[in-house]
């Protein structure tokens, strides 16, 4: 019988895919994986998506890497990922959780002015007062992006970096709040013709 128990373990992991509008989509994929340091994590692609998986700061650190690298190609970009730590099961990798807690592409990102706009939504699973929780986390990512109203989500706008900081804030609030299982969803866009024209800075 499989364990339906949500996991003590502190292995946090994201699933994502990355889209480039783009007939060189390879390129720009493959050129920003080569300049994005993933020893840090747990690495896995298939033919639907890419997952990561290790310590929470490596996660978001390696998976807004490789958005913001992938990016600064200024191309339309389009990114979807889901972020869940306590999971049911989850154990494989746990090696990972041995490194330390520098990111390892914190300083090359911080030199990336990226303009986007994003969707997320939180889920802290376990938690009765889950509404409360998720309000308050709202109220509190207004620190590092605009925000606004949506529907099933909350939309975000602003610098990228500043927005994943953020996102990681709230994501490690939820957990550190005592959610036994949290999930966050996150759809971003970058270089769109709909944000009125590269806003790179």
């Amino acid at each position: 019988m499989t364990n339906q128990s949500c996991g003590t373990s502190k292995i946090a992991g994201a699933s994502f895919s990355l889209h480039p509008m783009s007939d060189d989509f390879i390129d720009i994929i493959t050129g920003a994986l080569k300049e994005v340091d993933t020893a840090k994590v747990w690495m896995k692609t298939d033919d639907v998506t890419t997952t990561v998986r290790g310590k929470m700061v490596h996660i978001f650190d390696v998976t807004s890497a490789i958005f913001l690298n992938a990016a600064k190609s200024g191309k339309h970009i389009a990114f979807q990922a889901t972020y869940s730590i306590g999971c049911p099961g989850d154990s494989q990798g746990d090696v990972y959780l041995v490194e330390d807690d520098q990111p390892a592409n914190a300083l090359t990102c911080e030199q990336i002015n990226q303009h986007i706009a994003a969707k997320f939504s939180l889920y802290p699973l376990g938690n009765d007062s889950y509404m409360d929780v998720i309000y308050q986390q709202i109220e509190a990512i207004k620190e590092y992006a605009s925000v606004t109203p949506a529907h099933y989500s909350t939309r975000l706008e602003g610098d990228a970096s500043k927005i994943f900081k953020g996102l990681q804030t709230v994501f490690e609030e939820v957990v550190n709040a005592g959610s036994s299982h949290t999930v966050m969803t996150v759809s971003i866009s970058a270089n769109s013709p709909s944000h009125g024209g590269d806003q790179n800075e």
